[in-house]
């Protein structure tokens, strides 16, 4: 494999067809790559068979096609990479840095489910795999959106899972192996993924794995301030009609509202927005759904 200067992705799980949310977050992150003259790269999340919709990850990808946001490299899926996040595993364990755990949620539930030690009397049949972290080791990374971002992870969160007691994979670990593995320097994606990053950072640590840069992209929320994929407002976009919700999705963004009118093809919008893209414009808040159907204009800072 060869590493670019700067790669992307865009890493959808296919628990539904693409809404509003997760085109902001596509499009943020694919105006990032080009901005940057980088690779972006599509990579689907399909570990939790539970929650997986049949035929959901092949509609994503045509909906993103369709929107003109194919990936630049091989699209991978996770459920054909148990193999890399077995190896990452086993090199935890031999080092002692993960550990077996039968400790379930009703056994943690007395700490704010927070583990930093087997509970006594913990004995679920079904054993999960868990981080281990170190007391008084906090986290910080610069966010290219959100600026010095600091977490103290044994408080915060604790000892985390890495394998499931279902016997799935934890994103955390997926995540942090296929990064590396596809040479993702750059990691844009939705702001309520923020918190998970510390937790990542600590994972690349102990496996001696580089950190990518990071910038969390604003929720887009419902009127209860409910991040859309939760929501009914959560209506699928229409590939038929993309131009619409591209512009959507742009003002999402912090863009002038302007940029992009007047344009009738993918291509051509695709490429007035590398040319008039402004990432200092990205606002951190969340931003509501009906504000920007209404076509508000976000505030420039």
């Amino acid at each position: 494999m060869t590493f670019a200067s700067y790669r992307g992705r865009f890493a959808p799980s296919p628990t539904g067809p693409l809404h509003v949310g997760s085109l902001v977050a596509a499009f943020g992150s694919w105006l990032m790559a080009r901005h940057a003259g980088g690779e972006w790269w599509i990579r689907i999340e399909d570990l939790d068979p539970p929650r997986e919709v049949p035929g959901a990850a092949d509609a994503q990808l045509r909906t993103l096609a369709a929107f003109g946001l194919v990936s630049d490299g091989p699209v991978v899926r996770q459920s054909a990479r148990h193999g890399l996040y077995r190896a990452a595993l086993d090199r935890l364990l031999a080092r002692g840095s993960a550990f077996p755990c039968r400790c379930s949620r009703s056994d943690l539930a007395a700490v704010d489910g927070i583990h930093r030690a087997c509970r006594a009397g913990a004995h679920r049949a079904e054993v999960s795999i868990r981080l281990r972290v170190a007391d008084r080791d906090p986290v910080s990374f610069d966010d290219l959106l959100h600026g010095r971002v600091e977490q103290d992870v044994a408080a915060a969160v604790g000892d985390f899972v890495l394998l499931r007691a279902d016997g799935f994979w934890a994103y955390q670990l997926a995540v942090v192996v296929d990064d590396a593995d596809q040479g993702i320097t750059h990691v844009v994606r939705g702001a309520d993924l923020l918190d998970s990053t510390p937790r990542q950072i600590l994972l690349q640590r102990a496996l001696e794995l580089p950190t990518p840069a990071y910038a969390h992209l604003p929720l887009v929320v419902d009127a209860a301030g409910q991040k859309l994929s939760k929501s009914l407002a959560a209506l699928p976009v229409d590939g038929a009609d993309p131009l619409p919700a591209l512009r959507l999705a742009w003002r999402a963004l912090g863009q002038h509202p302007d940029a992009l009118d007047g344009i009738g093809a993918v291509g051509r919008i695709l490429t007035r927005a590398v040319d008039e893209f402004d990432p200092a414009a990205i606002p951190r808040d969340p931003i509501g759904f009906a504000a920007l159907h209404n076509g508000a204009v976000i505030e420039r800072a």
